[in-house]
């Protein structure tokens, strides 16, 4: 697995995903194997649109099929918005890497992450 070197950067484009979350894991953003790029996460946004109930969200840093938790079942209140990354708190994903994300219940929340796709 490559770690493209970012102090040359030919290229830089950003990227916005948006997925509804469900109960099944989703491949939310994902670096394909030998992709000679690198992902810099910018900002991950999970909103609670169902307006009666709290909604629990997994997001995960897949790493050769390890999924590593950076949330783990967290609550996000009925009406409300949970801010899991920022430029602040960014991480990379390397090739051959994703983010995934679940939830333990189906249509209540939206998941939105911006990225740059350096190369």
């Amino acid at each position: 697995m490559a770690n493209p070197n970012i102090v040359n950067v030919t290229e830089i484009y950003g990227n916005t995903a948006v997925q509804l979350a469900t109960t099944g894991a989703v491949n939310l953003v994902v670096n394909a194997n030998n992709s000679g790029k690198i992902y810099k996460i910018n900002s991950l946004y999970v909103s609670n649109y169902q307006g009666t109930n709290a909604t629990d969200i997994t997001i995960n840093h897949v790493i050769a099929g390890n999924s590593i938790s950076i949330l783990s079942t967290v609550s996000v209140a009925a009406d409300s918005t949970l801010v899991a990354i920022t430029k602040d708190s960014s991480i990379y994903l390397m090739e051959n890497q994703q983010i995934a994300i679940l939830a333990n219940v189906v249509s209540s929340l939206n998941v939105v992450c911006s990225w740059d796709e350096i190369k």
